[in-house]
């Protein structure tokens, strides 16, 4: 029964990790190799969103051999240039700047549209790639409100067209190897799953009313959100922590984990949300919460918990950012990038599965190993020219995307929330429903 097991695990892993990174054949850089590839070869790619997250995602994308990223979309001219100039350095012809990504949807030669713009933007890109023919890498959270999610799901259909969410941890090595576990029942019956994400964010502070900065095309940055005056303290990132533009540290973080948590449990949607916290650190323009415990129960007798502390780091179980399953014969960990630990019942360490060591902190999401990274993007091009599982297909990614959604409704609600469990809706709550959906600035209503 242990070598069955352990052939599963081990060929559940190898199938991961053996998929081709950027730069790995021996002597070849991206830039060489696309002098042999012809161009109906590469996946052609636009790229929007280029601070942090997005110049990771996106400088990956150059990185391998087998696509070409032509466009470059940022509302901040001084970031759009930077991507520029280390995307030139990667491979052998530079993007071109495209300030508006809509104008890159028009060009029939692209395949890909990168979306890791601020979250009130990504259901409305998505879906206008998918109707413009185009494939879609949806940076997670998968959306800003569940009907969103829904949307985006319907148009991949009606559109046929690949949607992989960028919560890359379904790909890397060590969560296929601990879901091979679960799935082998190494851990008995799973029924529990603990989650979790620290930081230690500074105050934002009380922002004040000034001149949009000559860098930013703020009009187009706010897109289909409804239009607030410009405050100093917003962009570039604090814009997470504000209900029109962002979706609080729970979808901004809390989706890698509780994804893995949902995958390994083998469950969908839940029959009761509730939750606790707030903003509790500072008094400041920050709205959403900074501590925040949220709880999913599921109809088989499982359950799934959140812990998000945004402005204190202890770590939990040694690490900033995590999940633990609890089962009837012991539990399994996943604490870093690359390992995962399988206790018995009573807390033993049975064995500690260690791959290759790869230096990144695992709380720190914006720019993890562009290798581990690599194995996603390459499934998403499998996907693409072959049909292969998308390994976080854009039905996923909302499902994971919704647990965190639901749980911020119950948040900015007080109460708990009954759920249907065929399809995540809300039951019997006019004031939560009212949350299921969003308001949009006139004129940018979505449509599938």
């Amino acid at each position: 029964m242990k070598n069955s097991r352990r052939d599963f695990v081990k060929k559940a892993m190898i199938g991961t990790a053996a998929v081709s990174f950027g730069g790995i054949l021996p002597g070849f850089s991206a830039k060489s190799y696309s002098r042999i590839l012809g161009s109906n070869d590469r996946l052609m790619i636009s790229c929007m969103g280029l601070n942090a997250r997005g110049f990771a995602v996106g400088t990956n994308f150059a990185n391998q051999p087998d696509c070409e990223v032509v466009y470059a979309s940022d509302v901040d001219k001084r970031a759009a240039d930077k991507f520029i100039d280390a995307v030139s350095k990667i491979q052998t012809k530079a993007p071109k700047a495209a300030p508006d990504f809509r104008r890159t949807l028009e060009d029939k030669d692209v395949d890909i549209l990168m979306v890791a713009a601020p979250d009130h933007w990504h259901a409305t890109a998505a879906i206008m790639a998918v109707q413009a023919g185009k494939h879609v890498y949806l940076e997670k959270p998968a959306s800003h409100s569940p009907a969103e999610g829904e949307m985006i799901v319907e148009a991949s259909r009606k559109y046929n067209r690949k949607i992989q969410m960028g919560n890359q941890r379904r790909s890397w090595p060590n969560s296929v190897g601990a879901i091979a576990e679960i799935k082998a029942g190494a851990i008995g019956r799973p029924y529990l799953a603990k989650t979790w994400y620290t930081n230690n964010r500074a105050s934002i502070g009380i922002g004040k009313k000034v001149e949009v900065p000559s860098w930013l095309d703020y009009e187009l940055w706010q897109g289909p959100a409804p239009r607030r005056p410009y405050q100093d303290n917003l962009i570039h990132y604090n814009w997470h922590w504000f209900w029109n533009w962002g979706t609080g540290e729970g979808p901004n973080n809390g989706t890698h984990t509780v994804d893995l948590a949902r995958w390994g449990l083998g469950v969908d949607f839940p029959v009761k949300v509730n939750s606790s916290g707030g903003r509790f650190r500072y008094q400041d323009d920050w709205e959403t919460p900074d501590t925040q415990i949220m709880n999913m129960q599921f109809a088989d007798n499982k359950m799934i918990s959140w812990e998000g502390r945004s402005c204190n780091n202890q770590p939990i179980e040694g690490g900033g950012a995590g999940v633990m399953w609890y089962g009837e014969k012991g539990s399994i960990l996943i604490g870093d990038s690359t390992s995962y630990k399988v206790f018995d019942i009573t807390g033993k360490l049975l064995r500690h599965v260690k791959g290759d060591p790869v230096v990144t902190d695992a709380r720190s999401l914006s720019t993890p190993s562009q290798q581990l990274d690599a194995i996603h993007l390459r499934n998403f091009f499998d996907g693409i020219r072959t049909g292969a599982k998308l390994n976080s297909e854009i039905a996923e990614g909302h499902k994971s995307t919704l647990l965190l959604q639901l749980g911020n409704i119950a948040q900015r609600t007080g109460r708990t929330l009954d759920i249907n469990p065929e399809n995540g809706h809300i039951l019997r709550d006019k004031q939560a429903s009212k949350l299921w959906t969003r308001e949009y600035h006139k004129g940018w209503e979505l449509k599938v």
